[in-house]
């Protein structure tokens, strides 16, 4: 009992640990114009390559353009992004989950061989060939992430569903008259949500790297716009002369994803979600 009792505290002191590092990065990125001491696209050849110091904290790139100012508008790329990428695929999902759940029938075969055609590629390639066909930028990943990652909330959905709907308080929820999208709203989403948070949260740190790998090939925001990936791609001519241009974003996008990670680990023995859910 006490040692159920210790991992529960631990648990919980790890989730307010990340939610306030989180909370940290996102209101920076949110606070971007305020605190951000250059402007993130103004070029001084003139101090291309500046190692840091009292007026460029973290020196200056290639272009003379501020290293902490790039990463802080940065930060709401690629944040800012990924919590669009959540909730749109979020919402999608656990629409299409309960409708195929709770319909049942051909709709659900229909919508579940969609998913399965969807998971059947690897998330990267599948974005990758949606990117092809519309060109890159930003717009395009925020649509193509969107289109890969909602069958992973609607295949959840949809196998949580089909269990509570034979539930007695959903059938008394029915001979008291209340209609279908009246028992999806009230009785089943909220009986989801806790699976539903956490492999939000693990998505989040999965869509972060894919917004920065696809910018790093060049396929998501353009120059002179600031981005963590492209902040790499970038780096990646003065590694050897000036290899902290390509660290600095690495080591954010690092510990972000880490954060996303460890909180949705932390959420999932907080609300007893087992692997299986997931």
């Amino acid at each position: 009992m006490m040692k159920k009792i210790r991992q529960n505290t631990n648990g919980s002191s790890l989730i307010v640990v990340c939610l306030v590092l989180l909370s940290l990065f996102f209101l920076i990125a949110l606070l971007a114009p305020w605190i951000a001491p250059y402007d993130p696209v103004k070029v001084d050849l003139l101090n291309k390559l500046a190692d840091p110091s009292t007026q460029h904290w973290l020196g200056t790139d290639h272009l003379g353009r501020d290293n902490l100012s790039r990463l802080i508008y940065g930060a709401r790329i690629s944040l800012g992004f990924a919590v669009l990428i959540f909730l749109s695929a979020l919402l999608i999902g656990v629409l299409v989950g309960c409708i195929s759940g709770y319909a049942g029938g051909w709709l659900d075969t229909v919508l579940m061989r969609m998913c399965d055609g969807i998971m059947a590629f690897p998330n990267l390639i599948l974005v990758l060939g949606i990117v092809g066909i519309f060109g890159p930028g930003l717009m395009q990943i925020l649509l193509a992430l969107m289109l890969v990652q909602w069958v992973y909330y609607a295949r959840i959905c949809r196998n949580m569903v089909i269990s509570l709907k034979e539930r007695s308080f959903i059938a008394a929820a029915k001979i008291s008259g209340s209609s279908s999208w009246a028992i999806i709203r009230r009785h089943i989403i909220p009986n989801v949500q806790h699976p539903i948070v956490v492999i939000g949260t693990l998505e989040m740190g999965w869509a972060i790297m894919d917004i920065s790998a696809l910018s790093f090939l060049g396929l998501g925001i353009q120059p002179p716009n600031a981005e963590w990936g492209s902040m790499i791609h970038e780096g990646t001519a003065y590694i050897r002369s000036q290899p902290e241009l390509m660290i600095y974003p690495g080591v954010l996008i690092m510990l972000v994803v880490i954060l996303f990670n460890l909180l949705g680990e932390a959420l999932s023995e907080r609300y007893g979600v087992s692997k299986r859910e997931l």
